[in-house]
């Protein structure tokens, strides 16, 4: 791909993304080399769900920025599980730690959450509330500028935990420190001028036993009409690239 179609796939899926529309976006062959379907989270319906969930096979997540994460004070789990207070009440935890990851040092995952007006949560009806409205949520606690406080009572009084919509929250540093699935879900969001709040899931062979191979995912890609993006296309984008 030349340089001058790379900057025009960049630049069509910002105008996709921005309006509401789907990204596919392949980390790198050096990584988990996995493509993800993404959308907006505020953009997300019953239907949205659905193609995820049908299309992709992997685990739906919803990817959000470290300044989302700092003004709910969501903790990473794995954090969580290594509580020496927690380890000491439930020893197995200490057993089951997070140390022998594959392709990184440290795990996205934070809490899971639930809309309180689901009733399972696993419904893509359920799932399309619950990730709209903590996208919508996000939108207008940042545009008022609300403290930490109001907007933790803000997100308790609308979200439950556990729930069926999986939560991943960026690195301290996004893009500059990690360049994982949650890192380039959210920079999608940030070049397209959005808040940096994507749900997405990984695409997978037919029979699940792999990742969509990239050939195969371009193929979806233009099927479908969908930008697809690489993990360098967008760190070029945000002048961290070569």
């Amino acid at each position: 791909m030349s340089a001058t179609s790379e900057t025009d796939q960049v630049a069509l899926a910002i105008e996709a993304f921005s309006n509401g529309k789907p990204v596919m976006v392949f980390d790198s062959s050096f990584r988990e080399s996995e493509t993800d379907l993404l959308w907006p989270a505020q953009h997300a319906s019953p239907e949205v769900i659905r193609k995820l969930r049908q299309d992709c096979g992997g685990l739906l997540f919803l990817a959000i920025g470290a300044e989302i994460g700092e003004m709910f004070d969501l903790p990473w789990l794995q954090d969580i599980h290594i509580h020496p207070t927690l380890t000491a009440l439930h020893p197995v935890l200490d057993l089951l730690k997070t140390n022998d990851l594959q392709y990184d040092t440290r795990s996205a995952f934070t809490l899971s959450i639930n809309h309180r007006e689901t009733y399972t949560g696993i419904t893509d009806r359920d799932r399309a509330l619950t990730t709209r409205r903590f996208g919508e949520l996000c939108d207008e606690l940042m545009r008022s500028n609300t403290t930490p406080e109001k907007a933790r009572i803000a997100l308790g009084k609308e979200f439950r935990t556990p729930g069926h919509i999986p939560v991943c929250r960026e690195a301290p540093g996004g893009l500059t420190s990690r360049q994982g699935h949650t890192e380039l879900a959210v920079s999608i969001a940030r070049l397209a001028g959005l808040r940096p709040c994507t749900i997405g899931a990984e695409m997978l062979q037919p029979d699940g036993d792999g990742a969509l191979p990239v050939e195969e995912a371009r193929i979806y890609a233009m099927r479908h009409s969908i930008p697809m993006l690489t993990g360098d296309d967008l760190l070029k984008a945000h002048g961290l690239g070569d």
